[in-house]
């Protein structure tokens, strides 16, 4: 396990990543944030200016596109496969910059101790796919994104 601020990485298997963060709000909030356009756009994108295009139900999709300060734009895109309201969400995820690289990613949410940990894990193709992401600085732009997802939620409780 490595440890990113507050946001820990765990390599499970050859072909999985799994990120876990804890947050000082309740589940329904930090679900609600993950899932509602006007929470996303607040945090998703470690901060930065976001495009938020969500259809949450299974089935649905959503595209992100994230403005970032280096003056590109990144987008992701993905398809909700299952939700249990509150406790769980499995998607696909797709950079637009790597198209045909398409993980699925389970994010599971539970209170404990009066707050909630988010645990996601993402399961790529391969390991190289795998590899690739963890090299790319996928868990330092997570740990960004759930920093600024800790300051919006203290805005709310």
């Amino acid at each position: 396990m490595t440890q990113i601020g507050d946001l820990m990485l765990d390599l499970p298997s050859d072909r999985e990543v799994t990120l876990t963060r804890a947050f000082d709000a309740p589940r329904e909030l930090v679900y609600a944030a993950h899932t509602q356009a006007e929470h996303l756009k607040r945090w998703w994108g470690r901060g930065n200016p976001l495009d938020v295009e969500i259809d949450f139900r299974e089935g649905g999709r959503y595209r992100f596109v994230e403005h970032a300060k280096d003056g590109n734009d990144y987008a992701f895109r993905g398809e909700f496969r299952e939700i249990v309201v509150p406790e769980r969400i499995v998607q696909t995820f797709e950079f637009e910059g790597m198209p045909g690289h398409v993980a699925v990613e389970t994010l599971v949410f539970t209170e404990r101790d009066g707050q909630t940990v988010v645990t996601g894990t993402s399961r790529f193709d391969t390991k190289q796919e795998r590899d690739g992401m963890v090299d790319s600085g996928m868990a330092q732009g997570a740990a960004e994104s759930y920093a600024a997802l800790e300051r919006h939620l203290a805005t709310l409780v």
